[in-house]
This record gives structure tokens, C-alpha cells and sequence, in this order.
């Protein structure tokens, strides 16, 4: 009888008695998915106590039925059990925060009661289920964060009393349900995050009680519905990062007066924007960035007291009024609460205002790049003193840099390159101690490099090249042990490149060409073991290569030439593994060329300018080495000396006997590791690797993330089977990936981790930027394929013993150990899951999917 059990009483009468022992069978069910418990939260699930005494259990008073289950942010593992469907009188389901897998049970449908479904944060998959559809009751379903694919079921509609629709951060496709409309209840409609197509419906204009809308990071395209914008009660609208064209409405803060965000960016809009917009008086974020904007920024902005950002960058907006931007910002200082500013990229004219002193001391972002803004820099920048980031690189800035902004001790980040700024870099520079980022290059800067920068110790990336300064690199700069890039060409730089440039142990970029210092290179530059890139170019420099930089594995550029470098080209240069270019032309080198490694490739390499030198593969077309030895004059020698020449080789001959007998016997029980540099990283086209993917097929396919997708291909003529990661270039992010994940596998190798075989920038045959990563392919998938397979694959069931998972943790150790602790730079994976552990063969894992990674 369901939950009601018939029992006799201590009088011997039958009575109802409510013990529920359904719900009590369908929690213990719940249990037994769940198999992993870290925070021991379902300890109290027992028979020792009533289940609605357990953590996360409450009933009714009435009928002691379960009416909601809330197992939210408790760390638990597991799936969820279908006997969650018995237990009706649920009116609330909190799993969120936790790593529950596999499918949403439809047995949920049965829950005609249920009011809250709130399953965010986790790793469901398959479809959205549609039975859901049955709980007319629902008023918010939020399942957020997740990895459901599939359409959104036009069936939604039907459920009238929903106020919360929330699935951001999933997989779903296909179009906006036009049947979202029929729900008149809806007040939060969040859609973030997927892969939705289509135009936005008109349909949506019908939603009068809307107050929440986020529909950004989709390919929604189209215009938006003129209706949208006269929902009067939204307060929240973000649509950005879609590919929707058209007009703002001239009365568009007029029909939207309770904004608070309003998010267009990263779109194709065009036109002006609307002055009406400030009649949204408590607007707190604006975002027109990244469209096709024109015009001039409404003055009527400077009366939101209550504005926080304001971004409009990378536009065509401005004048030809030179006094426009300077009104403009003067009318910002109103803003009280302006924290961040950036009109970056547009073509905004004119004179930087003194005003800009009285801005918002909250104001930590101000960028003006790449405008044509002129005039000096306000000495009143110093009173913006909680600046962090200050961008005015790329425009028209005259005069000196003024000594007020020694005053923003909060600065990380100082652009003011590609101007015409002249005078001396100030000693107050010293005050900036957070400073990260420097950038004074392409200006007409004078004086020397001042000993007060070494005080900045949070340094990372200096560029002052393309100026005018003289005198000594102060050797204080290579006390910065944080640096990563120092670029100090094209100047009058004399004197010695100081030793002290070997504290570097994290240098990966040197620029030192076309200045004045002269002297030996010094050895102690072997010390930055992790030197990318060194020109040293256009100087005086005298002596040989020093054998210290037999140290610099991870070397790729090198130049070298131009100076008065004397001695033979050191061998070693040709066994570095990531060179791609090497020039040691206009030098005094002489003896032969190496013909190995980077010395193979004509168009990587130079060596002309140098008289004395021969050898060399034959496009160098230089004259063959003389042989050694053959003229020399005989000398005379006696008895003993033959005896003791012929005992001697004797002795070296049986050695080398022994030593390839041990040799051949070392390689039948183990495998040589050591693998040719040559072709190491083959050049591949975007048509060769269109070939072995059969054109992107989506039955090459195998699978999808947040920035790319991933193909199996086949390369000829060696017919080896890899895998292609493509670049999805139209999401924000997805090319600092690329650079993020190249970075990364070029300073690292290890057993567990992805080997990758090349990467590829190039164009497609329609001219659009093509970015992909080619690694080894892994016979045996994902981690996350055996751990909690697909409906597809649940037919072919994989299953991992003890021994064999125990050593997939023991290699994913190892790689996290290497990354730590063991590479030359620290590396944080930042994206460590199932998903990313991948199987060979011999079920060894590789840990992949380094797009996210923190190098430090």
C-alpha cells in the first residue's frame, strides 16, 4: 500500500500506521549510487535514527514523508538512483556543488509535487529530460554547469508556473524554444555558455515579468526582437558574444529604466548609442565593446552615479571634434563609483583632459589605446591612486611621463609604448612595487636606464626598446629575479652585458640588438636554462660562443650576428631540440659548419659574412674542410714507441669490443630512449591535416570541449593515426589557449604526459584563421569513458580493477610530481578531470589539456 503498512496493535486491532518505508527504501537506494562520501555527510544515513533525522532529509509533520532532499556542496561522487522517483511528496531536490554523473533519472517526472529542481555544478549528461515536462508544479529548475547536450524540449512551455529557467555552462544545441514564451510566470531565463543557434524568438518579448535575461556565449544571430527591449522589468540583459546584428533603439533606457547590467559586446551592432540610456538611472554596467559602433559616447553617461564599469572598446566611435573626448571624460568625473574605463581601440581624438584628476579614486582600469589622443599626460594621474591597470600605448602622447604616477604604488600594469613621449624614465619608479607589466618602447625616450627600476620586484616583462637611451645596463635590473622578458634594442646602450644576467633562472626572452655594448658574451647567460629567445644582434661583442650555452635546451631563436664573434661554431648548437632560427651571419667565425639539427634546414639558419668558414650541408655551396693530418711531416720514432702504439690500440680495440657487446646486450632487454631530433616536430599544413581528418568529418569526431574540438585523423605516408584538436577562434579565449597550451608542451616532456607531435597556424581554404594541436593518439580514450561510460558504449561494458586504477593514480602522480617540482619552470594544470587523463594501450595514463595551464 505504498507508504501506509498495516499493523496490529498491542490490542490485537489492525491499524494504519504511517512508516513510510518507500521513502525510506528509496533514500538507502540513493546511497548505495553514491560512491564517494570524503565529507562523511551521509554517515548519519542508518537504521540507528529515523531518516528525517538524516543530514539533508526533511519531512512532513503530517505524514512523515520526505517532502525535500538537499545533499548540496557536500563533495559527494556517485550517479543518482531512478527510486528517487518514489518519493512523492517531494516538493525540493538540492544536489548542487557536488560530482554526481551520468544521466538525470526521468523516474523525476513522477514527482508531481516538486516545486525545486536544483542540480548545478556537476557532471550530468545526456539530453535534458524531457519528463520533466509532467512536474507542472516547478518554479525553478536550475541545472547549470553541467554536460547536457541535446535541444532544449520545446515541451517547457507547458510548465506554467516557472519563474527560473537556469542552464548555463552545458552542451546544448539547436534553437530557443519559441513555446519559452507561453511561460508568463518567468522571471530568470539563463541560457549562458552553450552551443544555441538560431535568432533570438520573438516570442520572448511575450515574457512580461522577465527580470533576469543571459543569452551571451552562443551563436545566436540575427537582430534581436524590437519586443525584448520593452520588457520594462529587466534588470539584468546580456547578450553578448553572439553574432546578432542591428540597432540599438533610441529609447532604449526609456523601455529598460531598471537596468542594472547591459551587456552588447563581442557582436556586429552598429549605429550610435543611444543618449537614452542614462535614463536607466541605476546602471552599474555597461559592456558595448567589440561591435561596429559609430558616433560619439552620450555625455549623458556622467549622470549614472552608480556606474562602476563602462567598457566600449574596439569600435569606430569618435570625431573629428578634437574637443569631444576631452568633454566626454571631463563629464565621467561625476561618476563616483567608476571603477573600470575602457575606451580602447576606437578613433577618439583630442587632448587627454586635465579632469581626469577628479575621476573616481575607485578607478582601477583605464585603457585608451590605439586612438589618436595627443598632448601630454596629465600630471593629475597621480591622484588615481588605486589605478591598477593604465593602457595609453598607441596613440599621439607627447611631452615626458609625468613624475605623479610614481604615486600609483597599485600599478601592475603600465602600456605607454608606440607614442612620442620623450625625456628621461623618472627614478620615482621605484615607488610602483607591484608593477608586473612595463612598456615605454617606440617612444623617443632619453637618458640612461634608471637603477631605481631594479626596486620593482614584481617585474616580469620590461619593454624599452625602439628609444634613445645611453650609458650601462644597471646590473640592478638582474636582481629581478621574477623576470620573464627584458627587450632593450635599438638604443645607444654601451658597455659590458653585465654577468649578473645568470640570476635569471626565468628568463625566456633577451633583446639586446643593434646598441653599443661590447666585450665577451657572458658565460653566466647558460644559467637561464630556460632561455626561449636571445638577440643579441648589432653589437661589439668579441670572442667565441661560450660553451655555457650547451645549457639552453630549450633554446629556439638565436642571434648572434653582426658582431666580431671569432672561433669555430660550437657543435652543440646543432643537437638543441626546438631550434627554428639561428643567425651567425657578418661575424669572424671560421672551420667548419655542423651539419646537424637546426644546420639541415636552409631557411632556419645564416651563415654568410663569415670568410673562413667551409663545409656545411651542399646549399651552402662552401668549400670542403681540408683533411687533417695528411701532409704533415713524419717524424721519428723509435722501437719502443711502436710497441707501445700497437699495445695500446689493442687495449682501446678489445674495449670497444666489449663495450658494443654490452651495448647490444643492454638493447634486447630494454628500449632506447633517446629518439632522433629530426622531424621531431613536422610542419603540417591545414590542407594535410583537412586530408587525414576526411575533411573534419563528424565521423572523425570524437570529441568537444569549451575551446576546441577533437578529430581522429590518419597522417600519410606513414598512415599514423594521431589526434587533431581544432581551435573553435571564434570563442573568446580559445586563442590564448593555443598560446597557453604551445607554451606549455614545448618546455615539458614526460611519460604521462600527452606528446604532442606538432601544432599548426595557418588559414583554411576559406581565409580564415586556422589554429589546431596534433598529439598521439590513445587507443583506449578517456579516463572519463571508463569511469562512467555513454548509452552507446554501456553496451560494450569497460571495466578497471584495483591494480589497474591504482596504477592510473600512480601515473597521474608522477606527471602532477614532474609539473611541480621537476620542470624547469612550475606548472599548475588547472583543469585536472577524467576527461583529460588519457589511456594507451597498456592502460598507462597521459595527463592532457593544458589550455588553462598556470606557468610560474
Amino acid at each position: 500500500m505504498n507508504s501506509l503498512e498495516l499493523i496490529t496493535t498491542a490490542k490485537g486491532n489492525p491499524s494504519l500506521v504511517l512508516t513510510n518505508e518507500t521513502d525510506h527504501q528509496a533514500l538507502l537506494a540513493i546511497k548505495d549510487l553514491i560512491q564517494g562520501d570524503p565529507l562523511g555527510a551521509l554517515s548519519s544515513w542508518n537504521h540507528s535514527i529515523h531518516f528525517c533525522n538524516w543530514q539533508g532529509v526533511s519531512c512532513g509533520r503530517r505524514h512523515q514523508r520526505v517532502t525535500v532532499l538537499n545533499l548540496s556542496s557536500l563533495s559527494l561522487v556517485g550517479s543518482v538512483s531512478p527510486q528517487i522517483g518514489n518519493l512523492t511528496f517531494l516538493r525540493r531536490i538540492d544536489l548542487g556543488n557536488n560530482s554526481f554523473h551520468g544521466e538525470i533519472p526521468p523516474e523525476i517526472g513522477k514527482l508531481f509535487r516538486l516545486q525545486y529542481l536544483l542540480l548545478l555544478n556537476n557532471s550530468f549528461q545526456g539530453e535534458f529530460p524531457i519528463n520533466l515536462t509532467h512536474c507542472s508544479n516547478l518554479r525553478v529548475i536550475h541545472m547549470g554547469g553541467n554536460n547536457l547536450g541535446g535541444k532544449i524540449p520545446t515541451e517547457l512551455g507547458s510548465l506554467s508556473n516557472l519563474s527560473n529557467l537556469i542552464l548555463p555552462a552545458n552542451h546544448l544545441t539547436g534553437a530557443i524554444p519559441l513555446s519559452i514564451g507561453n511561460l508568463s510566470n518567468l522571471r530568470v531565463l539563463s541560457l549562458v555558455f552553450n552551443n544555441l543557434e538560431g535568432s533570438i524568438p520573438t516570442q520572448l518579448g511575450q515574457l512580461s515579468k522577465l527580470e533576469y535575461l543571459q543569452l551571451s556565449r552562443n551563436n545566436l544571430s540575427g537582430m534581436v526582437p524590437t519586443s525584448l527591449y520593452n520588457i520594462s522589468s529587466i534588470y539584468f540583459f546580456s547578450i553578448n558574444a553572439n553574432q546578432l546584428h542591428g540597432i540599438l533603439p533610441p529609447d532604449l533606457g526609456l523601455t529598460l529604466p531598471n537596468l542594472l547590467g547591459f551587456y552588447v559586446d563581442s557582436n556586429q551592432f552598429y549605429g550610435q548609442i543611444p543618449s537614452s540610456i542614462a535614463n536607466a538611472t541605476r546602471l552599474v554596467q555597461i559592456d558595448f565593446g567589440i561591435n561596429f559602433f559609430t558616433g560619439f559616447m552620450p555625455k549623458s553617461l556622467g549622470t549614472l552615479d552608480a556606474l562602476e564599469l563602462l567598457a566600449a572598446s574596439d569600435n569606430s566611435l569618435g570625431t573629428n571634434q578634437g574637443s569631444e573626448l576631452m568633454s566626454f571624460l571631463t563629464c565621467l568625473s561625476n561618476c563616483s563609483n567608476l571603477q573600470i574605463l575602457d575606451l580602447a581601440k576606437n578613433h577618439f581624438k583630442g587632448l587627454l583632459p586635465h579632469s581626469i584628476a577628479n575621476f573616481s579614486t575607485k578607478i582601477t582600469w583605464f585603457a585608451l589605446e590605439d586612438n589618436y589622443i595627443s598632448g601630454n599626460i596629465p600630471l593629475g594621474i597621480g591622484n588615481l591612486v588605486n589605478l591598477q591597470y593604465l593602457f595609453l600605448d598607441q596613440n599621439l602622447l607627447t611631452g615626458s611621463i609625468p613624475n605623479s604616477i610614481g604615486k600609483l604604488s597599485m600599478l601592475e600594469k603600465l602600456f605607454l609604448n608606440n607614442n612620442n613621449i620623450s625625456g628621461e624614465i623618472l627614478s620615482s619608479i621605484r615607488n610602483l612595487s607591484k608593477l608586473g607589466e612595463l612598456d615605454l618602447s617606440t617612444n623617443m625616450i632619453e637618458g640612461s636606464i634608471p637603477i631605481s627600476l631594479g626596486n620593482c620586484t614584481n617585474l616580469q616583462q620590461i619593454y624599452l626598446h625602439y628609444n634613445h637611451l645611453i650609458g650601462a645596463i644597471p646590473y640592478q635590473i638582474f636582481g629581478l629575479s621574477s623576470l620573464l622578458y627584458l627587450y632593450l634594442s635599438q638604443n645607444y646602450l654601451t658597455g659590458l652585458l653585465p654577468q649578473e644576467v645568470g640570476n635569471l633562472k626565468n628568463l625566456g626572452r633577451l633583446f639586446v640588438s643593434k646598441n653599443k655594448l661590447f666585450g665577451e658574451i657572458p658565460a653566466a647567460l647558460g644559467n637561464c636554462e630556460v632561455l626561449e629567445f636571445l638577440y643579441i644582434d648589432g653589437n661589439l661583442f668579441e670572442g667565441t660562443i661560450p660553451t655555457a650555452f650547451r645549457q639552453l635546451k630549450g633554446i629556439q631563436e638565436l642571434d648572434v650576428s653582426r658582431n666580431n664573434l671569432s672561433g669555430q661554431i660550437p657543435r652543440f648548437l646543432g643537437e638543441f631540440q626546438f631550434f627554428q632560427y639561428l643567425n651567425l651571419s657578418y661575424n669572424r667565425f671560421d672551420g667548419e659548419v655542423p651539419n646537424g639539427g637546426v644546420f639541415t634546414n636552409i631557411s632556419a639558419f645564416s651563415v654568410v659574412g663569415n670568410s673562413n668558414l667551409c663545409g656545411g650541408i651542399k646549399l651552402l655551396k662552401l668549400p670542403k674542410c681540408p683533411m687533417q693530418g695528411l701532409n704533415e711531416r713524419k717524424r721519428p720514432f723509435n722501437h719502443r714507441l711502436i710497441v707501445l702504439t700497437v699495445t695500446l690500440t689493442i687495449g682501446v680495440l678489445s674495449l670497444c669490443i666489449l663495450a658494443v657487446l654490452y651495448r647490444n646486450r643492454r638493447s634486447r632487454q630494454q628500449v632506447n630512449l633517446a629518439s632522433p631530433l629530426k622531424n621531431q616536430y613536422p610542419q603540417l599544413s591545414y590542407g594535410e591535416l583537412f586530408q587525414a581528418t576526411n575533411g573534419f568529418s563528424p565521423s572523425n569526431l570524437i570529441g568537444e570541449g569549451g575551446y576546441g574540438y577533437v578529430y581522429k585523423g590518419i597522417l600519410n605516408p606513414n598512415e599514423q593515426i594521431v589526434v587533431v584538436k581544432v581551435l573553435k577562434l571564434h570563442k573568446r579565449g580559445a586563442n590564448k589557449s593555443f598560446v597557453t597550451e604551445c607554451e606549455a608542451l614545448k618546455n615539458i616532456r614526460h611519460r604521462n604526459l600527452v606528446k604532442i607531435i606538432t601544432a599548426c597556424s595557418s588559414i583554411d581554404f576559406k581565409g580564415n584563421d586556422f589554429k589546431a594541436l596534433v598529439f598521439e593518439f590513445m587507443e583506449n580514450g578517456s579516463l572519463e569513458n571508463w569511469l562512467h561510460p555513454s548509452l552507446l558504449e554501456q553496451h560494450e561494458p569497460k571495466n578497471l580493477n584495483f591494480v589497474q586504477r591504482l596504477n592510473i593514480a600512480i601515473d597521474v602522480a608522477c606527471a602532477l610530481d614532474y609539473l611541480h617540482n621537476h620542470c624547469e619552470m612550475a606548472f599548475v594544470h588547472c583543469d585536472l578531470k577524467p576527461s583529460n587523463i588519457l589511456l594507451d594501450g597498456d592502460l598507462c595514463a597521459h595527463v592532457s589539456d593544458f589550455g588553462l595551464v598556470k606557468i610560474f
